[in-house]
């Protein structure tokens, strides 16, 4: 099972939801493809920061 926190389970056109920055307390997710993933490390526990092809930027909470 791909791991949202690990950056070698997330692609380039992938369909993954994301939590924005303004939705990190209400936890609301966002659909859609990543572009760019900006997370360098190989980790983060908080989830890889990626930016969607609608430009939205956010943090990966679940890969489809």
């Amino acid at each position: 099972m791909p791991n949202p926190q690990h950056r070698k389970d997330i692609k380039h056109g992938q369909s993954v939801a994301i939590v924005l920055k303004q939705n990190q307390d209400t936890g609301y997710l966002t659909d859609g493809i990543v572009r760019d993933i900006l997370t360098k490390s190989p980790t983060h526990p908080h989830g890889i920061k990626v930016r969607l092809m609608s430009g939205e930027v956010g943090r990966v909470k679940e890969i489809y």
